[in-house]
């Protein structure tokens, strides 16, 4: 992907225009997390090939607004681009909204995509902008000079299949129908792709690592219509739609439709997954509900039989993911040369050989030594590092199964390591155990439960950035709502923990220039007991896969987690032995012995 060069005729179009300020976001018009190539014009501008970030262009000044995990990437990518990184969320440095209101005078105009932009991104641009009588421009200027911008996506569409579906289209659209009507909407627009595919029971590949597909759809209260680029979707897999009540259009024709909804429909809508484009006909008339798409909250309570799959799919995973890293373990301690790319080639290959798998489920990271210290890591021909027999290897990585998502990060000591590094391994070890072992009350949150996956790191007067876990799709998005598990945030929502959730727990600790360390795990949330307090609820650990025990210090973790992991080693020993042999069933026999007592 080519850059920089766009700025010059960006600044043109803008001066043409009579605006002031261009803001260009990582987004598409189903505010999508990863974005197909059409909509990559921060990429193409700018060069920065991280997923967040914001890239502001006024006429003297380019600024690229990122967070922590890509400060690293974002320095080396925009060198000499004439781009400044800001960084998003440091103390004293200005957001991008605040930094634009305080830099342009009364009277001035800024432009944004209206397909990159939601419902409540606008309303929220809105808020910061007109108390400064700041002029918003509703228009892709980008769009108008990138003249070989890709075309939109063209793989096809299919059926996710039946053996893996568990359950039927009649049934997903019947309890979002009900939902529907329950908060009193005629109609309700989705435009997140994810929700779309599991409504559909649909899968495609128009965006890297997610198994998802370019549409709208839009329900009544008795037929559907599933708006897609054509020729994605064979005949026969039309005629199967059309039986289930959902009808084909072309995908540009959602708007035509939502001008054609009758005055007085009631139009349900997440305003947080609608881009302002997308709505731009509604008919004034129509009233609008807003609120969640029924169906995230009910996707993201897996099924008792898509968890059978899943279990299955994380001992192929882990079997895979075993074969991999002893083959690294072993290669580098025999002194041989292999680079963060080979670990990457490697974790790739071994997983390719399972059956039902389908790619990654995200792009691999793995981080040798300094490059750990980094969270969003991705090695790249022009940067990476040789692996040496000595140090932690950190990779974070994960499979798209018809069965089910993986994701998953282990830390490997290549060779000898040092008291500072057994130390942080242990302790950001001791944080996911006891997030694991935890035991709540239904209702609690994510938010309520991040500080027991810090407190044994707060022990030790250190802590971690990120958040401690996101929901994960079933053969779906690697990161997925409502739930998650990540510090308070003032005015953030509390999205209860339920029965089938499936969440990562994945503490880390950094120190830049040294070494990083993460350890996840998927856990799906269970009942776990009942008193005369309520429902109390546990999580299940679903990822199989050895933790190094070489660079962990014992004495630094409390009896009831030296117990855990050997139980969990235990049973990863028996879920994966009869999977492997000769040296990857040596090899496992080895990591899952237990601790000495």
């Amino acid at each position: 992907m080519t850059h920089h060069s766009g700025l010059c005729p960006l600044r043109s179009h803008m001066k043409a225009r009579g605006v002031a300020a261009c803001i260009v976001p990582t987004a598409d018009p189903h505010m999508s997390e990863y974005l197909p190539a059409r909509w990559q014009s921060r990429a193409w501008l700018s060069g920065f090939t991280g997923s967040a970030g914001t890239l502001i262009v006024t006429s003297d000044h380019a600024g690229l607004w990122t967070d922590s995990r890509y400060f690293e990437q974002a320095e080396r990518e925009l060198a000499s681009s004439g781009i400044v990184l800001m960084k998003q969320r440091v103390a004293y440095a200005p957001e991008h909204l605040a930094w634009l209101a305080a830099r342009l005078n009364a009277g001035a105009r800024v432009a944004i995509a209206p397909d990159m932009l939601s419902l409540a991104g606008a309303r929220q641009l809105r808020a910061t902008l007109d108390p400064a009588g700041i002029e918003l421009l509703l228009e892709d200027l980008p769009g108008a000079i990138w003249s070989t911008r890709p075309a939109l996506p063209t793989a096809p569409v299919r059926a996710h299949d039946p053996a893996f579906a568990c359950a039927t289209r009649a049934a997903r659209l019947a309890s979002t129908r009900a939902q529907m009507q329950q908060a009193g909407a005629t109609q309700h627009l989705l435009s997140s792709l994810d929700d779309i595919a599991w409504l559909t029971l649909l899968r495609g590949s128009d965006v890297e690592y997610n198994p998802v597909f370019l549409a709208h759809l839009l329900l009544d209260t008795e037929r559907a219509t599933l708006f897609v680029p054509p020729g994605k979707i064979d005949a026969a897999l039309a005629a199967a739609l059309q039986a289930d009540g959902i009808a084909l259009a072309d995908y540009a024709g959602i708007g035509a439709a939502l001008a054609a909804l009758p005055q007085d429909a009631t139009l349900l809508l997440d305003p947080a997954r609608v881009a302002v484009a997308t709505l731009a006909t509604l008919p004034t008339g129509v009233r609008c509900i807003e609120a969640g798409n029924p169906s995230t909250a009910a996707k993201a309570r897996k099924s008792t039989g898509e968890l059978v799959h899943w279990r299955e799919v994380m001992a192929r995973d882990g079997a895979a993911l075993v074969r991999a890293f002893r083959q690294i373990d072993t290669r580098v301690r025999a002194g041989e040369t292999l680079s963060e790319l080979d670990v990457d080639a490697i974790v790739c290959a071994e997983r390719a050989r399972e059956t039902d798998f389908i790619a990654p489920s995200f792009a691999t990271i793995a981080g040798y030594a300094a490059n750990g210290a980094l969270p969003h890591y991705r090695a790249t021909p022009a940067h990476h590092a040789r692996l040496q027999a000595r140090g932690l290897l950190l990779v974070d990585s994960g499979g798209q199964y018809l069965g089910g998502t993986t994701d998953i990060t282990r830390v490997w000591a290549l060779g000898e390591t040092t008291a500072e590094e057994r130390a942080d391994f242990t302790h950001v070890l001791a944080g996911m155990i006891a997030l694991s072992r935890a035991r709540f009350p239904a209702g609690a949150s994510g938010p309520q439960l991040d500080a027991l996956a810090r407190a044994p790191l707060w022990a030790a007067a250190a802590d971690y950035g990120h958040g401690t876990g996101h929901g994960v799709g079933y053969f779906l998005n690697v990161h997925e709502g409502p739930q998650g598990i990540r510090p308070p945030v003032p005015g953030g929502a509390l999205v209860a923990l339920e029965p089938g959730m499936v969440t990562s727990i994945e503490p880390g600790l950094y120190r830049p220039g040294r070494h990083g360390v993460r350890h996840e795990n998927l856990a799906a949330t269970r009942e776990a007991a009942q008193s005369e307090f309520g429902t109390f609820l546990e999580f299940e650990t679903l990822t199989l896969c050895p933790f190094d025990t070489r660079p962990l210090e014992p004495a630094l973790l409390d009896a009831a987690a030296r117990e855990w992991l050997d139980a969990y080693h235990a049973q990863v020993w028996t879920r994966l032995a009869p999977r492997l042999s000769g040296a990857d069933r040596d090899w496992l026999e080895a990591r899952c012995a237990p601790l000495a007592a």
